[in-house]
C-alpha cells in the first residue's frame, strides 16, 4: 500500500506505484507517475507532466517538474522523464522541456545528484552521472554517460559533456568537453584525461594509452582539429576492439560538437 503522509498532499489523478512514500507536506501534481520503490521526501514538489521510474529517492525540499524558466514558455504540456534509481538530493530543481527543443528533459538511470543543483528545460542527462552541490545547468545541455560534474560549475546552454569526463568545481563551461577528458577552470581548460576514472571502469591499460595518445594529437600536437581528428581515426582504426571503441567513441563526440571543444 503506498505510504502517504497525512500532510501530503497528493492530487487523486497522479500514478503511484503501490510501495511509492510520500512523506511529509510534499506535494505531487495530476500529471505525475511514479514508480515502485520510490520516496518523495519531506517538502517536496513533483509536478508538470513528470514520469519518474523506479527506486528513485528525492530529497527535502526539492522541486521536479516545474516549469522551464524560458520566456518563451507559454504554457505547453512540455515533460520530464527520470529513469530508475536516481538520488536527487535536497533542493534540487529539474524542469520540464520547452516545445522549441522538443518538450523533453530527460535524467537517465543510477545518477547521483546532490544538493541545490538545478537542470534547466531540454538538459539530457544519461546514466551513471555525478552533479555535485550547486552544479548548475542551463537549457538544452547534454550530459553522457558516467560524467563527473564539480560543484558550483556552470554549464552555458547547448553545451555538451561527454562520457566518462570530469569538470573540476567552481568552472565555467561555454565550449564542450569531449569524452574522456578533464577540464576545469574560469573559462574551463582541458587538463588531460579522466585516468583514474577510466580505470575504476574497467577500461583497458591499450584503451587508456590511445586516449592520452588521442588528447596529445587533440591539444598538443599543433593540428588543426580536422586534421587531428584524421589522424586519431587512422591509428583507432589500427587498434584491438577495445582500442577502437574507446577512440570511436571520442571521434563520435568531436564529430557531434557544434559549440567547439574546450581549448
Amino acid at each position: 500500500m503506498t505510504n502517504i503522509h497525512p500532510t501530503a498532499i497528493v492530487d487523486p489523478k497522479a500514478q503511484l506505484a503501490g510501495d511509492v512514500v510520500v512523506g511529509p507536506y510534499a506535494i505531487v501534481g495530476p500529471n505525475v507517475t511514479i514508480g515502485a520503490g520510490s520516496q518523495i521526501l519531506a517538502h517536496t514538489v513533483v509536478d508538470g507532466h513528470t514520469t519518474l521510474g523506479e527506486g528513485n529517492k528525492i530529497g527535502p525540499f526539492a522541486s521536479i517538474g516545474g516549469s522551464p524558466q524560458d520566456m518563451k514558455y507559454a504554457g505547453e504540456p512540455t515533460r520530464l522523464v527520470i529513469g530508475d534509481r536516481n538520488t536527487i538530493r535536497e533542493f534540487t530543481t529539474i524542469h520540464t522541456g520547452t516545445v522549441q527543443d522538443g518538450g523533453l528533459t530527460s535524467v537517465g538511470n543510477d545518477n547521483w545528484i546532490m544538493a541545490y543543483v538545478h537542470i534547466a528545460h531540454d538538459c539530457h542527462v544519461a546514466n551513471h552521472t555525478v552533479f555535485s552541490s550547486n552544479a548548475q545547468l542551463a537549457g538544452h545541455v547534454h550530459v553522457d554517460d558516467w560524467a563527473i560534474i564539480g560543484g558550483m560549475t556552470g554549464v552555458h546552454q547547448f553545451v555538451r559533456i561527454g562520457a566518462h569526463a570530469m569538470v573540476g568545481g567552481a568552472s565555467v563551461l561555454v565550449q564542450d568537453v569531449p569524452s574522456f577528458v578533464i577540464a576545469s577552470g574560469d573559462r574551463a581548460v582541458p587538463y588531460g584525461i579522466n585516468v583514474e576514472g577510466l580505470r575504476r571502469r574497467g577500461f583497458s591499460a591499450d584503451a587508456i594509452t590511445a586516449l592520452r595518445h588521442a588528447y596529445k594529437l587533440l591539444y598538443k600536437s599543433g593540428l588543426t582539429l580536422d586534421e587531428a581528428k584524421v589522424q586519431i581515426e587512422a591509428f583507432g582504426n589500427a587498434g584491438a576492439p577495445d582500442v577502437f571503441e574507446a577512440v570511436r567513441a571520442l571521434l563520435d563526440f568531436l564529430n557531434a560538437s557544434t559549440r567547439g571543444i574546450v581549448r
